[in-house]
């Protein structure tokens, strides 16, 4: 890596003056264009140009070809048979290399000059390497390799030769990783990457053929340890057997002892078998104290609700006997209205009936007296005052009519508001009942908190489940809401069980199996539709991300809620998403949050006064709250909510206590409007019967008026008129008097109906207070019969226990007890046949074994004494000598692979160490080349750098021009016209020659795409560059070189037009 050849310096060594290695002579014969061309070049700086198609870039190419260059590798043919002219069957390249100088290549062989000739036909190819006169020296390959490491010559190396192709590809390329590839190539990084990856791999190969060779000996290390288990096992049978031997005087006592221990373990149990009597028995007086109070509280509460309802139905007869005293009484109000409307419209004939006797005697008198013209005129203004009475009496009927129309209005608005009162009344009634149950069912509560969360129906099947909790894998955990409470209180219990919902009353089982036991129980206790969650009990409880959490200051259901049982809160997280339902104080504050901030994983928000919203998408739902859900379950206190039902019942009691009040008023009103009705409707038809007789009484008195003249014989009638008419009268004062005696009757029949109707109204609600009474002592009648036939089940249970199950068990454990003396004496007797107990204490004692393994471990020993005494035919030397001999050769090959290991490692580590260096000289080359491309940039007032990223694998050339100078800002060579990026791409060619050494180097057609200017400039660097760099230089161009100074290190040469 430290080799002055790939990383050379700027300043040029003095041996590249003396011309070692450099080129003197090129001939070529029949190879491309050419016949036979013999060229001579200066060990300086040479020119060679000519026209397109002379054959320049031949002469790079055969200059390849001399050193072992594939024809691939020229770019100009696929096979070195392509480079034989048309019509020849031979090709010869013959380059002649001056060998003069200190580091001349063994001059004592070729002398002052190595001539390398290489000579091509259609099969095949050879190369020889002569002496300066011409004589064969070598023609091996890698006699050829010796001398081009020797001179560090690299054709394949841009630096050293840039062919026509290599020259535009590169000039005219502005892929940074091409740049990076031709950078890499020129500084010799390329070939020394591949040499240490390929040195790399063969220490892979060599470590894996080592642990090849390890793995070789691991079955002689298995035999050897065979063979040294084969010693042991001998020298230990002898061993084995005393071990035998004690083990059966061990396993014989072994027997006493366990019995003793047996003989422990059951007097143990039989004391605590004999503790369960006094516990068992406590429960049973217990439990036979709970039930005689109890069924003496039933029998109290019995007696008290069979008296409640003797006295309900002794109320109920006295409110039927009531309602058909109202329904007779008011059945004779309206007899007897109905006989006071039939005598007044008898009074109303009679009263007509006279009116016109009176009207016809009036007649036939004034048609007998009056009989002259004055009379007729009398007539005719009594007609007119006739007719003024009708029209008087027609608008008081109009008015009349209109005061009917008005009250019957009133009368009917009176009915619908006292409809409206009584349906308030009954939907109070209806509230009071459900608030009652509430009440009835929170007293439950309170005296059972899981009765909450199913009802009786709950603590059936809890029973259920205790009766069958053997069959279960795992007792079920539920309801849930038992489990439950809620932190800070109270507060959050409406929203936290509106969002909960039906999870409070469900169960949670570890598996199916316990799921269908479940179900089963459920259908014993008559509890239908029970929701059973399966969840595995063994899961730890969940721990939730805070950035998997709704990121808000609101609290949100699993935040709230304590429970000591980690499944309970994991089937709240994993079932109801109990950790993204947020909860809000009022409907506002709900909007905001789930509409309007956006929240992340927030699912759903939840209200104190039972709002839930929710958004799904552009979709934004509200849902009310639910009327008939009812909360409170959570609470942790229900007195609280007892108290304020009772108010919320009082409350509700005043309010139909008013409901009513308003109702007596109302109907008092409506009693009042009806009688003004009933009155109006009277005189109305008096009015329409006043009308009537006045409109016959005109009648009456034109007809009298046109039959005047002839009403004469008629006066005779006037005296039996008049004696009808008295008659009449009397009859109709008589009536009357009648008439007034029955409105008196009327009177008191209607105060009459009114009192019975309040006595009814009254009794009613009587009734009502009754039965609310009777139906709450039969709530607590029916909740004593179950409590005391629970207490009765505990009771039978208890005792059966102790009948069925701690009596029979003292006995048997008892028997048990005595059998394992008699066989402790039997075994005792046997042991000592065998051995004295104080030999056994000697030993050690059993080392708390048990007989049976004690007994299975002198089998085995046994067995494999007699195993071991049959395989081991040999004798114990034989198998350590042999075991010696095997031990020996191992260590040696150890040793050997071991030795190989420490040689590999060094290589490692020297690989490591080489690698370090590489990559600080790759650091250092490319900080190198960066200062000598701004350099050689400067020369044309121009500044640049090189940006190379090794681990991107690119190079990046940035050129500020002068006209950029004002501002910032660096182009890169893209954005540069065709002779500035050439001139750009040179000054980086020789940045890179100016890092690598040669002996001598080529370029072809390297100014192409310049302008005359940047072709200029770019000539007059090169010439200073390579006069100044020492190497050989051969540049060839089909361009005009007359711009290029003389001087007598510069040789020009121009080779012949083409022949057409």
């Amino acid at each position: 890596m430290d080799d002055s050849r790939v990383f050379g310096d700027s300043n040029i060594p003095t041996t590249f003056r003396s011309g070692v290695g450099t080129i003197s002579r090129i001939r070529l014969e029949n190879f491309m264009c050419h016949d036979n061309l013999q060229i001579e070049l200066d060990q300086w700086v040479n020119f060679v140009t000519g026209r397109n198609g002379s054959g320049k870039s031949a002469i790079l190419t055969a200059l390849c070809i001399a050193f072992g260059c594939r024809a691939k590798g020229t770019q100009r043919a696929a096979t070195l048979k392509d480079f034989i002219k048309t019509g020849c069957s031979y090709a010869v390249v013959e380059v002649e290399v001056r060998n003069r100088g200190e580091e001349s290549f063994k001059p004592d062989i070729y002398g002052d000059s190595i001539i390398i000739e290489r000579r091509i036909n259609q099969s095949s190819s050879t190369t020889v390497l002569k002496d300066h006169q011409g004589r064969k020296v070598a023609s091996r390959r890698e006699d050829l390799r010796e001398l081009i490491e020797h001179f560090n010559i690299d054709v394949e190396n841009p630096c050293v030769i840039m062919s026509q192709d290599k020259s535009r590809e590169f000039l005219h390329s502005g892929n940074e990783k091409d740049k990076f590839k031709f950078f890499f190539k020129a500084t010799l990084l390329q070939q020394v990457n591949d040499l240490l990856l390929s040195i790399n791999e063969q220490l892979k190969s060599a470590n894996a053929l080592v642990d090849e060779l390890e793995a070789s000996i691991k079955p002689i290390e298995k035999e050897l340890t065979e063979l040294q288990g084969k010693i042991k096992n001998m020298e230990h049978l002898e061993e084995m057997s005393q071990q035998a031997q004690q083990l059966k005087k061990k396993l014989a006592w072994s027997w006493v002892y366990s019995v003793d221990k047996e003989l422990q373990e059951q007097m143990v149990k039989l004391g605590k078998l004999k503790e369960r009597i006094p516990t068992c028995q406590a429960r049973i007086d217990h439990e036979l104290m709970k039930v005689e109070e109890l069924r003496k509280t039933f029998i109290e509460k019995k007696a008290q609700t069979a008296h409640m309802v003797e006295r309900a139905k002794e109320v109920r007869n006295k409110q039927d006997e009531l309602r058909n005293t109202v329904s007779l009484a008011t059945k004779k109000k309206l007899e007897l209205e109905n006989e006071h409307n039939r005598r007044t419209n008898q009074i109303h004939s009679m009263v007509k009936r006279v009116k016109l006797l009176e009207q016809q005697a009036r007649d036939i008198h004034e048609q007998q007296v009056k009989n002259t013209q004055a009379e007729e005129c009398e007539i005719e203004e009594k007609l007119k005052e006739l007719q003024d009475m009708i029209d008087a009496a027609d608008f008081t009927l109009s008015r009349l009519k209109e005061e009917e129309s008005t009250l019957l209005e009133s009368v009917s608005k009176g009915m619908d508001e006292i409809r409206k009162i009584t349906e308030e009344i009954e939907e109070y009634g209806k509230k009071e009942q459900e608030i009652r149950a509430y009440i009835r069912e929170l007293q439950l509560n309170k005296t059972n908190k899981v009765t909450a969360f199913g009802g009786d129906r709950v603590i059936q099947l809890l029973r259920t489940i205790e009766r069958h909790h053997q069959r279960f894998g795992s007792p079920p955990i539920g309801p849930i809401g038992a489990h439950v409470t809620l932190a800070n209180g109270d507060r959050w219990a409406p929203a936290v069980e509106n969002a909960v919902g039906k999870l409070l009353n469900a169960f949670i089982v570890t598996d199916h199996r316990d799921s269908l036991l479940l179900r089963g129980c459920a259908r014993e206790a008559n509890y239908n539709n029970l929701q059973i969650i399966i969840y595995d009990f063994s899961r730890p409880r969940l721990t939730i991300p805070s950035h998997m959490l709704p990121q808000t200051n609101h609290p949100t259901t699993f935040s709230v809620i304590r429970s000591d049982n980690d499944t309970i809160l994991n089937v709240l997280v994993d079932m109801g998403s109990a950790e993204r339902q947020v909860l809000v104080e009022d409907y506002d504050a709900g909007k905001a949050v789930a509409f309007e901030k956006q929240i992340s994983n927030l699912k759903e928000v939840y209200t104190i006064d039972g709002y839930k919203m929710f958004s799904r998408g552009s979709v934004q739902t509200v849902l009310p709250p639910n009327k008939k859900l009812r909360a409170g379950r959570l609470c942790g206190s229900f007195d609280d909510q007892i108290r304020n039902l009772d108010q919320s019942k009082s409350n509700v009691q005043k309010e139909a206590d008013q409901c009513r009040k308003r109702k007596r008023d109302s109907e008092a009103s409506l009693q009042h409007l009806q009688h003004g009705l009933k009155i109006m409707k009277e005189k109305c038809r008096n009015a329409e019967r006043d009308l009537v007789s006045k409109k016959l009484g005109l009648q009456d008195a034109k007809n009298s008026y046109a039959s005047a003249t002839s009403s004469q014989a008629a006066a005779s009638t006037v005296d039996e008129l008049q004696q009808e008419i008295s008659s009449i009268q009397e009859e109709i004062q008589e009536k009357k008097m009648q008439l007034e005696s029955l409105q008196v009757r009327i009177n008191e029949a209607d105060s009459k109906a009114r009192d019975l109707e309040l006595t009814f109204e009254d009794l009613r609600e009587s009734v009502k207070e009754e039965i609310n009474a009777i139906e709450k002592a039969e709530s607590e009648l029916v909740k004593i019969e179950k409590d005391l036939q629970f207490a009765e089940a505990e009771k039978a249970r208890y005792e059966g226990v102790m009948t069925t199950r701690v009596l029979p068990d003292i006995e048997m454990a008892e028997a048990q007890y005595r059998e394992l003396e008699e066989n402790r004496k039997e075994s005792c007797r046997k042991a000592s046949i065998i051995c004295p107990e104080s030999e056994i204490e000697a030993l050690g004692g059993c080392d708390g074994s048990t007989p049976e393994q004690l007994s299975v471990h002198l089998n085995k020993l046994n067995q494999r004494l007699q195993n071991e005494c049959q395989q081991h035919s040999d004798s114990i030397d034989d198998l350590r000598m042999f075991y010696q001999k095997k031990e020996r050769k191992i260590l040696r090959k150890r040793q050997t692979y071991r030795a190989f290991r420490e040689k590999l490692k060094t290589c490692e580590e020297a690989l490591n160490l080489r690698w370090s260096k590489f990559q600080r000289n790759a650091s250092d080359l490319k900080r190198q080349l960066t200062w000598n491309f701004n350099g050689h940039l400067g020369e044309k007032g121009i500044s640049g750098s090189i940006k190379i990223s090794y681990e991107e694998k690119t190079l990046k050339v940035e050129v500020k021009m002068p006209q950029d100078a004002s501002c910032s800002s660096v182009r890169d060579t893209r954005g540069l016209s065709g002779g500035e990026r050439s001139f750009s791409t040179l000054c980086f060619a020789l940045a890179l020659h100016q890092m690598t050494e040669a002996s001598f180097r080529a370029m072809d057609e390297f100014d192409v795409f310049m302008d005359a200017v940047s072709r200029k400039i770019s000539l007059d660097t090169l010439v200073k560059f390579a006069l100044a760099q020492g190497s050989q230089w051969i540049f060839i161009t089909p361009h005009d070189i007359s711009g290029v100074k003389h001087h007598e290190r510069i040789k020009k040469q121009q080779l012949a037009a083409p022949r057409s």
